[in-house]
């Protein structure tokens, strides 16, 4: 199974952003099905309470079509949150999407579109310092 480009950009941003990654990949068979969610991670937040959960699919939208890249994002993302509410149903997913494509692509009247009727889940990353940027719940 072949790894996002930037899979250890957002791995090393996960880590830096205090989150442990538990998964990776994050193996789900749902209906028959085998799954692999690029990461899983959790994060503690007391001791005394159960820790966030969190799925991320990581994408790094580099081809010469950012609509291909983003039919392929949603159609992974909304296939992986139907297995999660079976399978895992405590853990929330999240796209990864890289700084340069937040900041030109997914400012587009329709990606904000989409992003609001699917309620899709996102963080922003930057892939040269390795750091997420934004959070979008």
């Amino acid at each position: 199974m072949a790894k996002d480009l930037f899979h250890n950009v957002v791995k090393t941003a996960l880590i830096k952003d205090g989150w442990i990654i538990t998964d990776d990949p994050l193996f789900l068979n749902v209906g028959g099905v085998d799954l692999f969610v690029d990461l899983g991670a959790e994060k503690l937040l007391a001791a005394e309470r159960d820790g966030d959960k969190i799925a991320i699919e990581i994408k790094s939208f580099l081809s010469a079509s950012s609509l291909a890249d983003f039919h392929l994002a949603i159609g992974q993302f909304m296939n992986y949150r139907v297995a999660l509410q079976s399978a895992d149903p405590e853990r929330q997913l999240f796209l990864a999407i890289p700084d340069t494509a937040y900041n030109t692509f997914f400012q587009k009247e329709f990606p904000l579109m989409v992003i609001k009727q699917y309620q899709l889940r996102f963080f922003v990353y930057d892939t040269e310092n390795e750091v997420i940027t934004l959070w979008k719940l």
